[in-house]
């Protein structure tokens, strides 16, 4: 969910070759000797990757799918915030804490949790640290020098002279602080600071069992965002910890907003949820301190809970034994860590690849988290404690689903599927506590609404369609099809919206009556990207229902899983359409760029326009089929000098957001898989990379690190619903994809390398296939495939009719949707149907309902030809109505304008020009696909003769100004004649944007 994402353009896009540069001549040669396969895949895992450059992840010590995740929470010098998204900027190395939960790369600034920072302090504390509200006092700095992250254990020496050695178990972590011989020793714990603050928090220090106990009230995920945040200030969630320690303490305090209070025990108060004075020198915590003159070292071990104090103890107990220190707990993970990262074995590879990917894997991981206690109890989004389902292991929380619905999920269920079905049931129980609703972003238990679309169906479908079963199938089936069907009252609410609307299929009733989302009543973030999504997950919905035999769902499902064709506007743009955001009474939403995001979710229309992955053929046809869908997709990969646009340019891919990540394969689907191969190893090689920089956005809560490692396997879930995989060149010569305790598949690529990018065959359980896509059997059941690789494109691989991926919607019996009507036919005149966007007509009574020129001046309709077909200047036009506030002028904004075809001499215009004479030149195109051009030059509407020979057609004695008044200044419209080639079959006009263009009707004449 990158709320907050970099406009990536890496210094390495410039030294990529102007074309598809991004091979070697030399033919790539295999080794004799096989490569071997990495026993050891924590070695290369560097948690520290994507902690710059908006990657947003955290370095801190974790287990697989953890609980706990103790990582720093780093300050620029603003204690009601944090340099980082999720507490860690790699590049402000100053610390105010560590802290005990995490969120991997969410997108919000800040993001999520960051509980309870625990400070290990060198000095006397002599004041409040809340007051310190800069961190110029307790906090320091560090380098990365002193500085060691790997799977389960995080190590710094703070440049205090103080030291943090921290390791994890799922639920709790053992912390050993070092502190200067001598010192003022202190550990301080800032109960309520969690990064986007609290609601309350309570501290209590026992120094005769040496403990420190205490929890934070606290939620508000994404509370921050000016679009919509505030709407989710709020509590969902209490942490419980309790704190143990290996030596006594030589002195206590605590502290309430400003008030030390020295040998203090207890204390509580929350932050609140704003920032900045509205939020700075309130909190509380406490602190205890240790004599150092003798021994400088302290231990201290930590649990957690969600549900109680007496749960954190038993998770603390039953994870950490009592002869457990930092170097036991770290060696127990990186065990854990190599057990998981062994999902998938791959040999050979250079050692930056290698970091790459098992970082990429390791990332995967991180999420969902473990929710439950070790006895099992749970936090719900009801508030109330529960207990798991029947055959549920565990209870997880954490779901990004606008984000992990177009990756990570299908990782999870490929290589973990008994936790994708807890996880599944995990959702599922949640949407029951929360009336029945499916919210699309989870933070531990709590409905957060972030984003759009009802990202759940997809991702349930989508293990179902893995072989994931162990969660309860109908139930969740039955629930996620009502939510789809029946309205629901949050759906009619603005709350929230638009960046967290609460309504998880918002204005259902409207949506199902119109086949769309509309912009101007859909109570939504973008109607044409909830028409999408909504699409992506009725489809979803439709195939599942198939393969459990509900069949009557299936049939009302499957036609809405087609409904993304009533925001396709082929009119839109030039490039032959674009998705267009449609008002409820069936008008678009003027004025359109497709670069705009309006309609749309942190995305532009170019972008999303590609997100109809389950009906590739049917988006191909809409945009005159899969030759130009093709030459589409090469001028979005592309900037106009031929180099990989990598971010930045909203025209163009952006692989540092989900929208869009999945169009590298879709030239598979095009005929053209060669050029997927080399997109997808492009984008791998220029945005993915080592160091701190080396994701290229939000990881999102694995979903970017996901997408690496199916493009290093050569292969992409086709849908996110189902189990067919789209085909790509692998970067490893072998890779063994484990799938839980099920079947494994191999996959053998002997020339694998940087230079070998390019699919020559592929056999699959040995026997050659030139498909470019792997049936579900296949993933599901196991085998092997064998793919050979060279170092030049082959066009003949994957592109015969019978090999392109298969789509599972109804072919649509229009090609083209939205196309206008057929022309009224008078005598040699065709008047043609426009797309008005301006209204630029007023009446006497109404004067305020028009504006043609952006200063409040239109036309009297009084005086211009009633609505119909009429002649005017020799000519019948289907005239526009004229009064209300419908459009009736059609700005010329660099659109296609799509003719009834036919065999046509002229095109006659009843044009008009505001702001001064304009002029550009009109582009005919043919059936055939030539064209013609011809000049278009008019004058001001005010002017009192033309300019360029045009024909006077309407004159009007004054103008009528929004603000009621009337200036009697005359006004005209003037025709103006195109020539046709009347020899070939006209099918539309384009011209470049000249918005002050303003076309009042168009005929086409034959003869």
């Amino acid at each position: 969910m990158p709320f907050l994402r970099s406009s990536l353009a890496l210094a390495a896009a410039g030294a990529v070759a102007v074309s598809l540069g991004i091979v070697a001549p030399a033919a790539a040669t295999a080794s004799d000797r096989p490569p071997a396969k990495v026993s050891d895949p924590v070695i290369y895992v560097d948690p520290l990757i994507g902690s710059a450059g908006g990657g947003n992840t955290y370095p801190g010590a974790v287990r697989p799918f953890g609980m706990i995740s103790w990582s720093p929470t780093t300050t620029a010098g603003d204690q009601t915030n944090a340099a980082g998204a999720n507490g860690y900027a790699y590049n402000t190395p100053r610390t105010r804490g560590f802290a005990l939960t995490h969120v991997n790369g969410a997108g919000c600034h800040p993001g999520a949790a960051g509980d309870v920072p625990i400070m290990p302090y060198v000095g006397a504390v002599t004041s409040s640290p809340t007051a310190d509200t800069t961190d110029a006092i307790y906090a320091s700095s560090f380098s990365h020098d002193n500085e060691s992250a790997r799977p389960g254990r995080y190590t710094v020496t703070l440049d205090s002279g103080a030291k943090a050695d921290l390791a994890v178990t799922t639920r709790a972590g053992v912390g050993e602080f070092a502190f200067p011989k001598g010192s003022t020793a202190n550990l301080l714990f800032r109960v309520s600071n969690s990064l986007n603050g609290s609601e309350d928090a309570q501290i209590t220090i026992d120094p005769d069992s040496r403990t420190v106990t205490g929890s934070v009230l606290t939620g508000a995920f994404c509370g921050r965002r000016a679009n919509g945040g505030e709407n989710n200030r709020k509590s969902y969630y209490r942490l419980h910890f309790v704190a143990s320690f290996d030596r006594a303490f030589s002195g206590t305090g605590t502290w309430a907003d400003g008030e030390l209070r020295p040998g203090g025990t207890t204390a509580s108060g929350g932050e609140g949820y704003a920032t900045g004075a509205a939020r700075a020198g309130r909190g509380s915590g406490g602190y205890v301190t240790f004599d150092t003159a003798s021994d400088a070292d302290v231990r201290m071990k930590i649990g957690i809970s969600y549900t109680s104090l007496a749960a954190a103890k038993r998770n603390l107990a039953r994870e950490v034994r009592q002869r457990d220190d930092v170097a036991s707990v770290a060696a127990d993970a990186t065990r854990q860590w190599n057990e998981q990262l062994r999902s998938i074995e791959v040999a050979g590879g250079t050692p930056d690849r290698l970091t790459t990917f098992y970082t990429a894997l390791y990332h995967s991981f991180l999420q969902p988290n473990i929710a439950s206690d070790v006895d099992g109890t749970y936090l719900g989004s009801d508030g109330k404690v529960h207990r798991p389902a029947k055959g549920q292991a565990a209870q997880y929380g954490n779901f990004s689903g606008w984000d992990q619905f177009r990756a990570h999920t299908q990782l999870l269920a490929l290589l973990e599927p008994e936790i994708a079905g807890d996880f599944a049931q995990s959702l599922y129980n949640l949407a029951r506590q929360n009336g029945g609703v499916w919210d699309r972003w989870i933070h531990v238990n709590g409905p957060t609404h972030v984003m759009t679309g009802d990202p759940s169906a997809p991702t349930l479908a989508g293990f179902y369609a893995l072989g994931v079963r162990n969660f309860d199938v109908r139930g969740a089936f039955d629930s996620l099809v009502g939510q789809a069907t029946v309205p629901h009252p949050s759906g009619l609410s603005d709350k929230g919206c638009p960046g967290q609307c609460e309504g998880q299929r918002p204005n259902l009733g409207e949506y199902l009556r119109l086949g769309y989302a509309p912009q101007d009543t859909c109570h939504c973030w973008g109607g044409a990207a909830e028409t999408l999504e909504d699409a992506t997950a009725d489809f979803a919905l439709a195939d599942w229902a198939g393969r459990l035999g509900r069949n009557d769902v299936r049939d009302t499902m499957l036609p809405r899983a087609g409904w993304w064709r009533n925001t396709f506007n082929p009119s839109a743009g030039a490039e032959g359409g674009y998705q267009q955001a449609r008002r409820s009474d069936g008008t678009w939403q003027w004025p359109f760029a497709p670069t705009s995001d309006t309609g749309f979710a942190q995305g532009s229309s170019a972008t999303y326009t590609w997100m109809v992955q389950h009906d590739m053929s049917g988006l191909a046809a809409a945009m005159g089929g899969k030759e130009r869908a093709a030459e589409r997709l090469d001028a979005f990969f592309h900037r106009p000098d031929g180099s990989w646009a990598t971010g930045g340019d909203a025209f163009r891919y952006d692989p540092t957001n989900e929208p869009g990540i999945h169009t590298p394969w879709l030239y598979n689907a095009l005929g053209q898989p060669w050029k997927t191969q080399e997109t997808v190893r492009a984008m791998a090689s220029l945005v993915y990379g080592t160091g701190p920089s080396g994701l290229p956005g939000n990881d999102d809560l694995g979903t970017m690190s996901a997408w690496y490692v199916f493009a290093a396997l050569g292969m992409y879930p086709q849908t996110p619903s189902r189990a067919e995989m789209l085909l790509s060149s692998p970067m490893f010569p072998k890779a063994w994809i484990k799938r839980g305790d099920g079947p494994s598949i191999t996959v053998i690529a002997p020339e694998a390398g940087p230079d070998a990018v390019y699919v020559h065959g592929v056999q699959v359980n040995g026997t050659p296939s030139s498909r470019s896509w792997l049936p579900e059997s296949l993933v599901n059941r196991g085998g092997e495939v064998k793919v050979d690789l060279g170092t030049t494109p082959d066009r003949s691989w994957g592109t015969a009719a019978a090999d392109l991926p298969v789509d599972r919607v109804p072919t649509a019996a229009a090609p083209v949707p939205n196309l206008p009507g057929p022309c009224l036919r008078s005598g040699s005149s065709c008047a043609q149907e426009l797309q008005y966007d301006v209204d630029g007509v007023a009446t006497a009574g109404a004067k305020s309902e028009g504006d043609l020129d952006g200063k409040g001046w239109s036309f009297p309709a009084e005086q211009l030809p009633a609505p119909g077909l009429r002649t005017v200047a020799g000519h019948d036009y289907a005239v526009p109505a004229t009064t209300g506030r419908a459009g009736n002028f059609m700005s010329l904004r660099g659109q296609r304008t799509y003719l009834t075809p036919g065999r046509y001499r002229s095109l006659e215009l009843l044009v008009t020009a505001v702001n001064g004479d304009q002029q550009t030149g009109v582009t005919i195109a043919y059936a055939d696909g030539t064209t013609s051009t011809a000049p278009l030059k008019v004058t001001d509407w005010a002017s009192p003769s033309p300019h360029f020979g045009e024909e006077t057609a309407v004159t009007a004695d004054t103008r009528y100004h929004v603000n009621g008044t009337a200036d009697g200044r005359a006004v005209r419209v003037w025709h103006v004649t195109l020539p046709v080639d009347p020899a070939r079959e006209a099918v539309s006009f384009t011209t470049s944007p000249v918005p002050n263009l303003k076309v009042f009707a168009v005929t086409a004449v034959t003869g």
